[in-house]
């Protein structure tokens, strides 16, 4: 929503997507300072603008483009953008993203990207102090190794992980949510839908055009959409059965998955909100999972990128 390497946004919509969300039983809105340079941060600010008890906010630091420490990211707006989790950077963000998101508290805060410049030991020691403030209410991290997670959770406890996982990406199984199951952390994932490819709906004719993220990326080729196409048409009788979409089946597996808390899902409208919305409704049986997870094995591994 912050209307960068995706092709552009639309702020009322975005505000609407929100607000349709939250009507619909979403209770987690998950932002970042690092989306669109703040304007994300803005417009959840915005749409919740009334309704901050029936939310819990995540959003995140590390990513910041005010300084030159750290360690350089990538460009964004014409901003160079930093990984950097020292003490000061943090306490700057946190009071900047309680502005823009207006409110006292953020409910988990994570840590965007890890920063190989600053010490562990430094960044959980401050993400404690602003929990004792009142400031935060939990610690998350994302884009974190196993190795980083451990050295979290020996100077405090790790409330949260956020990862990339779906279909397409189940390496955490194996390597963070053992971890998480021993220490009692939820999982977040995100890019649940593989930024859309498993939508059902990024057929092999699609285009990406302007800043769209998924124009150059591999993954997005003629020959893996038209695998998608033939996986998504596995799926049918099952969405069919459900009156579901093939997006809605596919949320409802993530969420289904053992160790995962939450399946986060963009959307950039009302209507794309609503529809992921409902995912959460679909109960899928043994039988269900049985049959998506042999579609599974048959259309996806062989997918690239």
């Amino acid at each position: 929503m912050g209307g960068w390497m995706w092709g552009g946004s639309d702020e009322k919509e975005s505000i609407a997507a929100i607000q349709a969300s939250i009507d619909n039983g979403v209770s987690l809105i998950d932002t970042a300072p690092g989306y669109g340079l703040g304007l994300a941060e803005e417009l959840v600010g915005r749409a919740i603008k009334g309704r901050r008890d029936e939310v819990v906010i995540a959003t995140k630091c590390g990513l910041n483009w005010h300084h030159g420490k750290g360690n350089h990211f990538f460009d964004e707006l014409g901003h160079k953008v930093h990984r950097y989790l020292g003490r000061d950077g943090i306490l700057h963000e946190i009071d900047e993203s309680l502005r823009r998101l207006g409110t006292d508290h953020v409910d988990l805060y994570i840590t965007h990207w890890q920063d190989p410049t600053t010490p562990i030991e430094e960044t959980m020691a401050t993400l404690v102090d602003l929990k004792q403030a009142g400031k935060i209410r939990a610690i998350g991290i994302s884009n974190a190794s196993p190795d980083d997670l451990k050295a979290y959770l020996a100077i405090g406890p790790v409330d949260a992980i956020q990862e990339r996982y779906s279909m397409l990406d189940r390496e955490i199984e194996k390597t963070l949510l053992p971890i998480c199951k021993r220490s009692n952390i939820a999982a977040l994932s995100y890019s649940s839908l593989a930024l859309g490819l498993l939508s059902g709906t990024v057929g092999p004719d699609r285009e990406f055009k302007g800043d769209d993220l998924r124009k150059d990326n591999p993954r997005f080729s003629k020959q893996n959409r038209e695998r998608m196409a033939e996986f998504a048409e596995a799926l049918r009788p099952l969405a069919n059965a459900n009156r579901a979409s093939i997006a809605q089946i596919v949320i409802a597996w993530t969420i289904a998955q053992p160790g995962i808390s939450y399946a986060l899902c963009g959307a950039r409208g009302s209507a794309q909100a609503m529809e992921n919305a409902r995912a959460g409704t679909l109960d899928l049986g043994t039988d269900d999972l049985a049959l998506i997870n042999a579609a599974i094995a048959r259309h996806l591994s062989s997918v690239s990128g």
